[in-house]
């Protein structure tokens, strides 16, 4: 698993040493920032589910200041913490070992807003509307802020008017839909 462009291009990243963590595969990666580069902007970037956080890494390497990289494990945690070292930019992370819920909680107390937004649970828990929906309501996301959804289902935000589907395409059992927030 590797840095697909920018600063840290190249970049080794390590796998999480667990069979809970389904790490983005490359391939899937580096389409879903081709999706997304019509509406790269700098600012915050969060990866509520990161893993391995390879995909705020990603995001810090493409130019966004800050990657807010949250998961509950352990393992992942650890993991995270060894590929942003690798980096050697710290200060452009922040690592956070909390559930989704308490994690949206502390960024609403604290004020802080994102850019872009990585979503990418395990498919099984079928929450990420739910998180777009809280994310709304808290005032977690700036005008315009980009949301990225990878599942194995459709989501329904239907009664969000100020989310709107930009695109959609799957990758064999994956699907990747990216929304924008405003208006």
């Amino acid at each position: 698993m590797k840095v697909v462009s920018g600063k840290f291009r190249g970049l080794n990243l390590k796998a999480v040493p667990t069979d809970n963590t389904r790490p983005t595969s490359s391939k899937v990666k580096e389409a879903v920032f081709s999706m997304l580069s019509p509406y790269m902007v700098d600012g915050n970037a969060l990866d509520l589910f990161a893993g391995t956080g390879s995909l705020g890494i990603e995001a810090v390497s493409r130019g966004y200041e800050k990657a807010y990289l949250v998961d509950k494990a352990y393992k992942a945690i650890n993991t995270i913490k060894e590929n942003i070292e690798k980096t050697h930019e710290e200060t452009s992370f922040v690592v956070m070992k909390s559930s989704a819920t308490d994690a949206l909680q502390k960024f609403k107390t604290d004020g802080v807003k994102f850019d872009l937004v990585f979503l990418d649970p395990p498919y099984r828990m079928k929450i990420t509307e739910q998180i777009i929906k809280d994310m709304v309501e808290q005032d977690l996301l700036n005008d315009g802020a980009v949301i990225v959804d990878e599942t194995d289902y459709d989501i329904d935000l239907s009664d969000f008017d100020r989310i709107n589907l930009l695109k959609e395409k799957n990758y064999k059992d994956t699907k990747v839909a990216l929304y924008q927030f405003g208006g």
